[in-house]
């Protein structure tokens, strides 16, 4: 067999299918093996560069391959599917990744190590926990409401409505028993959410970049630790455009014939990063409407556009500061904003 240079591995459960070429880019390797024996064969195997698309599993996959003396690399899936033949099956998959890998500006995903991943865990349980408990919520008031119990918005009057249900005799025992159970779920929610939130807040306050992140207005703990831990290297990225890019914050660019034709964001990449950061701009908004005053290019904004759609554009701006913040190790300067601040906000709310 000749030298193989590359093996495009397609993953799932239980089985692995490999597809290697050598230096002449000739098919020297197509094999089907299974979870048990997998690394058994690339353990045999001379070192060699080893392509898997990225996802969850991959990346425990890729550390294992570099330990056996591997050169793993991970390819965002949508990047590979140009590559892949019609009719569709494990094979092609793994032929499609190892021709997308021989692409000189492939570009490729950072393997993440145990550490990284365990830090991500944090992100996603606090973000179930947050959508439980406003599943809760609602269902408890939408139940409330059909025996005519009501109450004010917001989490903090729950609790006085959960007392009226309990203390009112109107209500059948059947559903206060009900009514208790759904308390008891939402009050261990609110236990596990405290602790999520201040392990999360610890890694914050431990993590340098993530406390100089938190400076830019608009990003608090939970969204500078978000860009530390979901954002790939930023030295990545030649500029903070493309960098605002990867998050889905640039217009969508569909230009022909000297026509240059701008759509809507592209809401490409991380989906809960780029919500973050348009969270984060919208508060930014109300304080400055708030306070009658605000970066001037902002108040500009908002007198032609919505402030939805400045929400996006100053997320947009957030993203390319901290990227700035990210590879150059610097410290956010509201200074540099104290020139633009002077602006009323009064005509564009």
């Amino acid at each position: 067999m000749s030298q193989i240079i590359r093996i495009g591995l397609d993953t799932s459960k239980y089985i692995f299918q490999l597809h290697g070429v050598d230096g002449s880019e000739r098919v020297v390797l197509r094999k089907r093996l299974t979870r048990k024996v997998m690394l058994d064969f690339f353990a045999k195997l001379p070192p060699t560069v080893v392509v898997m698309e990225a996802c969850g599993a991959a990346h425990h996959l890729a550390r294992e391959l570099g330990k056996l003396g591997h050169t793993a690399k991970l390819i965002a899936p949508q990047l590979v599917k140009p590559y892949v033949e019609r009719n569709k099956n494990d094979g092609r998959d793994a032929e499609g990744l190892c021709e997308a890998s021989s692409r000189p500006r492939m570009r490729y995903v950072p393997v993440k190590t145990a550490e990284q991943q365990a830090a991500l865990m944090l992100l996603g349980i606090r973000e179930q926990l947050v959508t439980r408990r406003t599943q809760l919520s609602n269902m408890i008031r939408g139940y409330a409401a059909e025996f005519g119990l009501t109450e004010a918005r917001g989490l903090d009057k729950l609790a006085s409505l959960l007392t009226r249900i309990e203390q009112d005799d109107s209500v059948p025992e059947m559903a206060r028993e009900l009514f208790a159970m759904q308390a008891r779920e939402y009050a261990w929610v609110q236990e596990e959410l405290k602790t999520i939130e201040a392990k999360l807040l610890a890694w914050h306050r431990a993590n340098a970049m993530s406390r100089r992140l938190a400076q830019i207005p608009g990003v608090g703990p939970v969204t500078a630790a978000a860009l530390v831990m979901k954002a790939p290297d930023p030295h990545a990225f030649r500029s903070g455009r493309l960098f605002a890019a990867w998050m889905g914050l640039t217009p969508r660019d569909h230009s022909t014939g000297g026509k240059t034709r701008l759509g809507k964001i592209t809401r490409a990449g991380d989906e809960r990063l780029r919500q973050l950061l348009v969270v984060g701009a919208t508060s930014v908004i109300k304080v400055a409407k708030a306070k009658g005053q605000g970066p001037g290019w902002l108040i500009e904004l908002l007198k032609r556009k919505s402030a939805k759609l400045a929400a996006v554009a100053l997320a947009n701006k957030i993203a390319r500061i901290a990227w700035k913040l990210m590879t150059t190790g610097e410290t956010f300067d509201g200074a540099r904003l104290a020139g633009l601040a002077k602006a009323p906000v009064a005509a564009a709310a």
